[in-house]
Order: structure tokens, then sequence, then C-alpha cells
């Protein structure tokens, strides 16, 4: 089998001056743990947990001591969170990739008169990802730095250089994630085309000369006519991969058996990325239909097995238009990819289009890349296909437009966009099912070295007590005391932002503390065996905000099976929202949802456009002492 080095964090020579992530005080943390929660359980659960936090950060006891075990950590790793937090949020996650742990980025419909149209498209994609690629290993693109709130502090770019070098290996109970040094053949890189579930080497890279578009298009064609000749007679293994990730290892291992398939792995896991040319999916193609073609490819019976899971990236380029990129999650987080694709759109948009599809020279061609399929192999295909097909079935998403207005609106208001949109998911939820349900936010923590993400709390007291204050069957409550509870909810959110942006927040600082007592083999402490910690770890409302500038968006699925995922792109005058959940729940509905979610930011416009004319006419005091003013 192939032998890859397993991912550490490194320093960057180019940012020399990022700061290590900190590790905050521990009572602080307690403290603040106790104020996430107390709202969420019973008043019963909450004093039990109460007990158990005040025993663990009792003087002299065993937080003290793991907490001095983290600050020792912290002096002689770059981040001392980072192992703990790839394993817990992907690598031990034994859940398949699709639509479970893998985002995509779903692209602008294209339009393909002819096959020559398409893969035009997809040489032009190529060979812009090349031209990334250079800037990025020359050191020629921007360095990033923090806008907003700490503007100027520069950001780690250790993520970049994940995007095409990175691959997450299988394991029965834990995966890999492993970065390649430019392969076997360290002047020769290639990318794997699929089509018609087959997968075939094209070799964009040799020496100092890399293909032109010209020739990326006479390979592609060749590796076309190539899958056209075999279709129907090659297994389709790349739905392997789609699977639960114990049973693909399983499935890599029966694999490897054999030595064609050996060599056809290490060809797969040492690629630049994949460029899956789909068939049409046969749907209309609206939003949703293409955001499903590539959370999922489909199923079987469509293009779920033309795909890699395993790979970083996953550029699919459907003849029927639909395209975007599926994105291996563990070893960067999607505001890079989002960096990445914003270039690559620019670059197709602004490149010369060939006007025929000839070479001036003939490149080796692409090589199919062949399977050996034992009865134990072929009986695991069978399964994997059943699976994708029942989470192909599963999966509800929806994705909407909001078009009444976008974040220039709240910015006029005062408030935080993000915040703003934070507290109407509240909001939703607590319409949709009676209560807050525990939420998951990203924050970035790329201002320190080998930064990842935090967790922002979104379920605050304060978003649970506005939330009352909108209900209808209550005594109404007037619109001052609602602007008021809107703004303790604003300003709740915004505070807990900066928190988790400056390294300050719970949830590392607890993974971290349980990481360590098993690092050391000490007894789990009670805290994190508590109903009311692994009720908090299940995140009902999976969130994260990725702006982008190009015309795009992201989605992904709930994390767990009686929740949502909501993906979110604040425009000017308009919000792309993009809900997920499960229809083996029945307690979710993606549809509900963002139906409820449109009444929310519709009454909360109504609520601020009132207490704002109110105060116009002097018929009010000064806005609230608590009022917040941010711009993201």
């Amino acid at each position: 089998m192939p032998v890859l080095e397993p991912e550490r964090p490194k320093d960057r020579r180019n940012n020399p001056d990022l700061s290590k992530l900190p590790v905050p005080p521990l009572q602080q943390t307690l403290d603040s743990y106790l104020k996430c929660v107390e709202h969420l359980v019973t008043p019963e659960k909450f004093q039990h947990t109460k007990a158990m936090v005040h025993e663990f950060g009792a003087p002299g006891g065993l937080g003290e001591f793991l907490q001095k075990k983290l600050l020792e950590k912290r002096e002689k790793t770059n981040n001392w969170v980072y192992d703990y937090w790839l394993e817990d949020m992907y690598l031990c996650n034994r859940l398949p990739l699709p639509v479970n742990s893998s985002p995509v980025l779903v692209f602008p419909k294209q339009t393909f008169h002819t096959l020559c149209d398409h893969l035009r498209f997809a040489a032009r994609l190529i060979s812009g990802l090349l031209e990334y690629k250079a800037l990025l290993h020359g050191g020629v693109l921007p360095a990033e730095s923090v806008q907003g709130r700490l503007a100027g502090t520069p950001l780690c770019p250790a993520q970049y250089h994940r995007l095409l070098s990175s691959c997450r290996l299988p394991g029965r109970r834990k995966d890999t994630l492993v970065c390649w040094r430019g392969g076997a053949t360290p002047e020769r890189e290639h990318v794997i085309v699929a089509c018609r579930n087959q997968f075939f080497v094209l070799t964009v890279v040799t020496g100092p000369c890399r293909l032109s578009e010209a020739e990326l298009v006479t390979q592609l064609e060749r590796a076309v006519k190539m899958a056209e000749l075999e279709e129907g007679r090659q297994a389709p293994i790349g739905l392997l991969t789609s699977d639960r990730r114990p049973q693909w290892a399983a499935a890599r291992d029966a694999l490897g058996k054999d030595s064609t398939n050996r060599d056809s792995l290490e060809m797969m896991e040492r690629c630049l990325c994949l460029v899956c040319l789909d068939e049409t999916s046969g749907s209309e193609l609206t939003d949703t239909d293409r955001a499903l073609q590539l959370l999922h490819g489909g199923g079987c019976r469509q293009n779920g097995g033309n795909r890699w899971y395993d790979t970083a990236l996953q550029f699919v380029i459907g003849t029927d238009g639909a395209c975007g990129v599926v994105c291996e999650h563990s070893p960067f987080e999607g505001i890079v990819v989002v960096q990445c694709a914003e270039y690559l759109l620019k670059y197709l948009a602004e490149s010369p289009k060939l006007t025929r599809c000839t070479s001036a020279r003939d490149p080796p061609a692409p090589r199919r890349l062949h399977w050996t399929c034992s009865p134990e192999v072929q009986a695991l295909l069978a399964s994997s296909a059943d699976s994708l097909h029942r989470l192909v079935r599963n999966l509800d998403l929806n994705v909407h437009k909001f078009k009444i207005y976008g974040k220039e609106f709240i910015k006029k208001q005062g408030m935080s966009p993000d915040a703003f949109i934070q507290v109407a998911l509240q909001l939703t939820f607590y319409r949709c099912h009676g209560r807050l349900g525990n939420t998951y936010e990203s924050a970035s923590l790329r201002r320190f070295r080998e930064g990842r993400v935090d967790n922002i709390r979104s379920a605050t007291a304060e978003a649970l007590a506005f939330a009352v204050s909108m209900r209808d069957d209550q005594p109404a409550v007037p619109d001052a005391e609602k602007m008021k509870r809107l703004w303790d909810a604003i300003k709740a959110q915004t505070e807990y932002t900066s928190q988790a942006i400056t390294g300050m927040a719970i949830d590392n600082h607890l993974l971290g503390l349980r990481g360590m007592a098993e690092e050391l083999s000490v007894e789990k402490p009670e805290i994190f065996t508590d109903e009311t910690y692994l009720t908090s770890h299940h995140f009902t409302l999976s969130t994260s905000q990725v702006p982008t500038t190009a015309e795009m968006f992201c989605c992904y699925g709930p994390v767990v099976a009686d929740g949502y995922g909501a993906c979110y792109n604040p425009q000017s005058d308009h919000m792309t929202f993009c809900v997920s959940s499960f229809r083996a729940c029945e307690e979710t509905s993606s549809a509900a949802f963002m139906g409820a979610l449109e009444d929310s930011l519709v009454d909360m416009k109504g609520l601020c456009e009132r207490c704002n004319t109110v105060a116009k006419c002097g018929q009010t005091n000064k806005e609230p002492a608590n009022h917040v003013s941010v711009k993201k």
C-alpha cells in the first residue's frame, strides 16, 4: 500500500509573527460552560451539572492538574488543540463522508451545447487550478489578514498548502489525514479524471512544463472515449468511498491484497484532485437539484460512483451544467476553498476560449486505472451501493434565496449581519420546536498558528428570551421590550463571537482537557460523562456563514439524525440559505424550517422598522445601552 506522510502541524516561515493559540483560564471556561447550558436543561439536571463542574474546578483538583498539562503542551507544540480537534471533529467520525461531513460549493449553472464545450470548460478549470497552485507554492498570492474586528492581524496560510496535497485514508476505528510530497515521481503531477464510474490518470505537469488547455482537451477527449468503450464493464469502485468509514476501511484492505489494486490506490491517493465528468442527472437543475448532485451524485443509479470521497477536492462538471466542488473537510475550512474557487471562476470567465479541440503536440494518453474485484469486494460494493441509496433518499435539502433584504439593511440597524442571522435561526428553531437547540457555528482561529475553528454557542439565554417575546400565543409584549431583547441577543452573540475568534471559547478548551485526561490515561472526569455535557454536544443546529463574492453557495448535511444543517451567504440585497435535514426524523422538515426562517426574518425586519419609526418621532428613549455596532 502507498506510504504517505501523516499530517502534522508545522511552522510556516512565511508567517513568523503568528502567536500560539491561548489556553483560556480554567475557571473562566467552567463559568462560561454553566452559563451556556443552564437555560437548555432542567433545573434538576443543571444543579447536578453545577456540582460536577465545581468539583472538577476545585483548587488542587483534577481540573487544575489537566490545565497545567495543557499549558505545558502549549509551550511544546504549535497548537495544543490541533490533534485533539482533528480527531474529534473528523478522523474518529465513522459516518459516511458524503452529506455527513463533506461540504460542497455549487457553481453557477453552465450551458454546454456540445461535448467539446463540456471538455473545454474542464480543461480551462484544470489549467486555472495549475495556475493557482503555481501562485500558491511560489508565494505570489497575497497574504491574508483579519477583516473587521482585530483588522490587520495576519492569518495562518497552512490550510492552503493542504488543498492539493492531502488525502484522508479510512481506518477501522480512526482515519488518517496524509499529505504527500510530490508523489512517487516528484517531477510528474497528475489529476484523476472520473468518467462513467471509471478513473483515468491524466499527467498535467512533466518536469518544468504543464499541459496547455488544447492538450488538456485532447487528453479529456481520449479519456471519455476510453470510458465509453468500457461502460458497464468496470466495477464502480468509487462507491466504496461513500460508505461508513469502517466498511470502506475493510474494503480498502481487501482491495490492497491485489498488486494491481495497490497501484491504482496509490495513484488515486496521490492525485492533485479529481475532475468528475458527470452524466446528466435528468432533473430540472434548480439550485437544490444541483446541490444534491454535488452532495451525493444522485446515488449509484446516477453519478454516485463517479467520485472518490477521500480526495481533498473533487471538481464536478456535469454535461447538464451542474458544476461545483466537493470538499473533504478534514484538511481545511470552507473559506479556504472559497478563495480557490473564486480564483477559478474568475479565471474561467477571463481566459480566452478555445475555438477548436486541437493540440500542437501529442502528450501521452490518459491511463485507465484497473481494479481486480474479488467476491469479497463485490459484496462490499453491493452493500455500499445500498447504503448510498438510503442516504440519497433520506436527505431533505432546501436551497432558498431570501430576496426581501440583505446584509445592508442589517448594517443600517447598527447590527452585525452574522449575529442578526444567528438570532433569526434561534427564533426559527424555537418556533418549529418550542425550544432552543444546541447550536454549532464555526469561528475561525486562523489568526493563530495552525488555527482551525472553535464553536460559537448561539443558543444563548438572551436569544431564548427574545424568541419567547415573539410568541403569538402569549400576552402581547411591547415592541420596545422586544427590541431590547433583540439587542440583548445581538450583544450576547457578538460578545461570544469575539471570545471564540480570540481563542477564549469553551469547546476547544473542554475538548483539550478531556483529551489530556485520555492521553495521560486518567479516568474520564465525571464532567465529561454528565448527561448535560453529552447533550450540549448534540448539535441539532449546525450553522456556518460562507460568504462569497462570486455567484456560488455552500451547503452540507446535518451533523445529527434529528438536526438541521444551515449554511448561509449574506449579500447586499439578498441572502442565500441552504437548510438540510433527514426525512427519517419525523420532527424535522427542511421546507418547514425554511418557511419559518423567512417569517422570522420578515418579523425581525418589521420590528426594527417599527421601532425606528417610533424613535424618529421622538416617542422613545435612545437605543438600549447594550447597543453594539459591528462590521463583518
